[in-house]
């Protein structure tokens, strides 16, 4: 069976191919758009046995289980594998609900690829063109305005928009051409959703006036792209010659280096980094304003964004999880054989083999606790002379404030022994191979999933 001719070419899709490719993924609603990229895959590519065309049930339409069916029968059809994945896209937190199912689509979808592996997605032109305008209205900067890119990573494999320079009548006239049948949503028809009220409103209004509004604006979205790259290709280095790979802190000497659009495109990936949602231009000014204008020391949190506080100490601005803010104020008791300890304040213990640090002897007949710092602990360091505040042994390694209360000291029968991370006292120091201890402090998502 080969498609009837059409202005859409297989090769549209088997040039996006890395060489390796393994597993095709299609995203298939059953609509027009993603029916006839499957089809043009499966007999136009020849990646019949590749493919696994994938059907995401939002669970937000009455016929969305009659769908899933047609969309199985299309695919028997067609003799490609088949899954349906069921997905919660309700919105939250003042989400909107077109982001919410885009979200859960994705959230189901990115599992799926290993390394090697392809998604397929059928936005075309119009889409594209939609896309750029709604972060237009938004007040997005150049990367939104780039709109969606044809090739970009995802999960362990890559993410591959085909049809972006094809237009939506390209794909009817293939559809129709090769009788191929699909579904229709009826809530395309509803101008309620932002996406909507543009296709069914205002863009065919607008390509009355200019009827190449879709390629010129697709145009501008690439020309976009590429500055999105070069100033990502600019801010990698700088942003990594300024930045602690450890905590992840920024440097505010590296920052008053740079000028003031330099500095917010910074600070912007910066925060993007830790995986939050690009930030407002109003939360970017706040916080270049404090980097500028910043004073004297603090460990107050100088801004609130999106479940994270931004703080500053020592010519370092910190971005940590408010969850990861909470003071530790257990007293535990370490179990002999565990190797890791959860402390229950976003943070965990591991104790691992080490050729200096506690010495196995000691730790192996004690019974060891870990409790929270009260105030006034001294500790005698190994080569050193006199007993030592913990306050001002923190105070001379620049420990930043918030985190002296959060990590733990480890006793042993009652006696400190260590401050997790940083010291051991020099009665229960030693060295030597695989006679010590070394006790990490970490936080629970540097740590794998099965830690905890």
């Amino acid at each position: 069976m080969n498609p009837k001719i059409s202005s859409l070419d297989p090769g549209l899709i088997t040039a996006l191919l890395p060489p390796d490719c393994r597993t095709v993924y299609v995203a298939y609603s059953g609509g027009v758009d993603s029916h006839v990229l499957l089809h043009l895959a499966a007999v136009g590519a020849g990646l019949q046995e590749r493919i696994v065309a994938v059907y995401v049930n939002h669970g937000l339409q009455a016929s969305a289980d009659a769908w899933g069916e047609h969309c199985r029968r299309q695919c028997l059809e067609l003799q490609v594998a088949f899954q349906i994945v069921k997905v919660d896209a309700v919105a939250r937190n003042g989400e909107g609900p077109e982001a919410a199912a885009r979200e859960a689509r994705y959230r189901a979808l990115r599992p799926l690829l290993e390394e090697g592996d392809v998604l397929l997605l059928a936005q075309h032109r119009e889409d594209q063109a939609e896309t750029l305008l709604l972060q237009l209205f938004r007040g997005a900067g150049v990367a939104g305005l780039a709109g969606m890119p044809v090739d970009a990573a995802f999960g362990r494999g890559r993410m591959l928009r085909p049809f972006l320079d094809a237009s939506k009548k390209d794909i009817c006239d293939y559809a129709r051409a090769n009788h191929l049948q699909w579904v229709d949503d009826p809530s395309n028809q509803s101008s309620d959703f932002d996406r909507n009220f543009l296709r069914n409103q205002i863009l065919p209004l607008l390509k009355q006036r200019w009827p190449a509004l879709d390629k010129t604006v697709a145009r501008s979205a690439a020309h976009c792209g590429e500055a999105s790259l070069m100033l990502e290709d600019w801010v990698g280095p700088v942003l990594a010659e300024m930045l602690d790979p450890e905590s992840k802190s920024i440097c505010l000497a590296g920052l008053s280096r740079l000028s003031d659009s330099q500095r917010r495109f910074v600070l912007r990936k910066w925060l993007t980094s830790f995986g939050l949602k690009p930030p407002s231009a109003a939360v970017i000014d706040a916080l270049t304003a404090q980097v500028a204008n910043r004073q004297g020391k603090t460990s107050a949190p100088q801004l609130q964004i999106q479940g994270y506080h931004v703080l500053g100490y020592r010519q370092k601005l910190f971005c940590i999880p408010a969850a990861e803010l909470d003071k530790f104020a257990g007293n535990l008791l370490w179990p002999k054989p565990d190797a890791r300890l959860d402390l229950g304040n976003g943070y965990g213990l591991v104790r691992a083999e080490a050729c200096s640090g506690v010495a196995k002897a000691h730790w192996d007949g004690a019974e060891v606790s870990v409790k929270a710092r009260v105030g006034g602990e001294r500790l005698k360091l190994p080569g050193r002379a006199g007993h030592h505040c913990l306050k001002k042994l923190y105070q001379e390694a620049a420990i930043p404030p918030w985190e002296r209360d959060q990590r733990p000291l480890l006793y042993m029968d009652g006696r400190l022994a260590a401050v997790a991370g940083l010291w051991v006292a020099e009665w229960a120091w030693a060295s030597g191979e695989a006679a010590c201890y070394r006790v990490d402090w970490k936080a629970s998502r540097w740590l794998d999933d099965s830690v905890f």
